[in-house]
C-alpha cells in the first residue's frame, strides 16, 4: 500500500472529567461502558481505533447513530482532542501542532463537509465558496475565479449570484463541497453530507461525487450510516460499533466475508450484482492451461455478477474466467446462482 496520508494509531476518546483514570481502568480492569459510567461518570466514544488512508482513497466509516464515527472524524483536524492515541496527517502529528499550525492545517490541508453546510445567508453562492480563500488573504479576482471554477465542477456556475435561501437542499450540499474544494485541500472529511436529502437527490449527489472524485483525486474520509452508500462510494469500508472498528475491508470483502453476525446482519440485504466479482465465485482451475478454450465464453476476473448473468443468458455452457490473458477458473450456472444468493 502507498504511504498513508492519514494514520490513526490507538485513538481513544472518553468524555468526562475523569477520562484519564477511566481509560486506565478500562485497560487494567476491562470495565464495561456501563461500569465506567457508574464509577467514573465517563462515556467512551472512540475505543482504541487504528487505521490508515492512502492518497486518493475514499475511506468510508459506517455505523449506526452513537457508534462514534462522527467523533472519530473530528480528530483528524483536531476539532476533538483525543484522550489517547496518535493522529498523523500528511506526515505531521496533529496533536503536537500549535494553534497557528492547526489553523493552517484546517484552512489549507483539510476541507470538511458537514450535513448542515451553514452557508452564510447574506453572501451569494460565489462569495460563500470563496470564503476560505478570503480568510487566507487571497485577492478578490483570484478567489472569485477559483470559486467560479469549483462551482462549475459541481454544476452550479449559473447559480453563482443567487443566495442560499434560493437553493434546494441538494444544491446547498454541492455549494458546501465546492467551498471545501476551493482551498484545494489534500484531504476531504465528509460527515454524512447527503443523509438529510431525499433518496433521488441523494443518489444523484452520490453519483456526482464519484464522478468528481475521479477528477480531483482527493483523499477522503466519508462518514455514513447507510451501508448502500458506503458500498457505492468507498474504496474501503470500516464498520464501527460502540466506538470500535468491527471490520475493515473492500466493499466486496465486507459483503462476502462478514467478520461477525453484526456485520452479516448489515449486509444480508445488499445486492451483489454490481459488487461481487468473477474471481470470488469461480472454481479455480487445478492445472491452468496456457490457452483459452476456443468454444467457450470468457469474462475477466474483475467482471461483476450482473454482467456475467447477461452473458449466461446467451451461453449454455460454463464460463471461463480470464486474468492477464490466462484462464484461471470456471463459472457454472450453479456457481452463478450461489454467488447471487451469497
Amino acid at each position: 500500500m502507498d504511504k498513508p496520508v492519514i494514520k490513526c494509531s490507538g485513538v481513544w476518546k472518553i468524555f468526562g472529567s475523569d477520562a484519564k483514570n477511566a481509560l486506565r481502568a478500562i485497560r487494567e480492569q476491562g470495565l464495561s461502558k456501563s461500569d465506567m459510567l457508574k464509577q467514573y461518570g465517563c462515556v467512551t466514544a472512540v475505543a482504541d481505533v487504528s487505521f490508515s488512508v492512502s492518497e486518493g482513497e475514499i475511506f468510508c466509516i459506517m455505523g449506526l447513530s452513537g457508534s462514534g464515527k462522527s467523533t472519530l472524524i473530528r480528530h483528524i483536524n483536531r476539532l476533538v482532542e483525543p484522550t489517547d492515541g496518535e493522529i498523523i496527517v500528511a506526515g505531521r502529528n496533529v496533536n503536537g501542532l500549535s494553534n497557528s499550525e492547526l489553523r493552517a492545517l484546517r484552512s489549507r490541508s483539510v476541507g470538511m463537509v458537514f450535513q448542515n453546510m451553514a452557508l452564510l445567508p447574506h453572501r451569494n453562492v460565489q462569495d460563500n465558496v470563496a470564503l476560505s480563500l478570503e480568510l487566507r488573504g487571497v485577492g478578490k479576482a483570484q478567489r472569485m475565479h477559483t470559486a467560479k471554477e469549483k462551482l462549475k465542477l459541481v454544476g452550479l456556475e449559473e447559480w453563482a449570484s443567487r443566495f442560499p435561501d434560493e437553493l434546494s437542499g441538494g444544491m446547498k450540499q454541492r455549494v458546501g463541497l465546492a467551498r471545501a474544494m476551493a482551498a484545494d485541500p489534500e484531504i476531504l472529511l465528509m460527515d454524512e453530507p447527503f443523509s438529510a436529502l431525499d433518496p433521488l437527490i441523494r443518489r444523484q449527489l452520490q453519483h456526482q461525487f464519484m464522478e468528481l472524485s475521479k477528477v480531483v483525486r482527493k483523499t477522503t474520509i466519508f462518514i455514513t450510516h447507510d451501508l448502500d452508500e458506503a458500498i457505492r462510494l468507498g474504496t474501503r469500508i470500516a464498520i464501527m460499533k460502540d466506538g470500535r472498528f468491527v471490520q475493515v475491508g473492500t466493499p466486496e470483502e465486507i459483503v462476502t466475508e462478514p467478520a461477525d453476525e453484526y456485520v452479516a446482519d448489515f449486509v444480508k440485504g445488499i445486492s451483489r450484482l454490481e459488487l461481487v466479482t468473477a474471481r470470488k465465485i469461480m472454481k479455480p482451475m487445478p492445472n491452468t492451461p496456457s490457452t483459452t478454450p476456443h468454444n467457450g465464453a470468457t469474462v475477466a476476473a474483475t467482471e461483476k455478477i450482473g454482467a456475467i448473468i447477461e452473458l449466461a443468458t446467451h451461453h449454455n455452457g460454463d464460463i471461463t474466467v480470464m486474468d492477464d490473458n490466462r484462464p484461471v477458473g470456471m463459472i457454472s450456472r450453479r456457481d452463478l446462482l450461489l454467488g447471487i444468493r451469497g
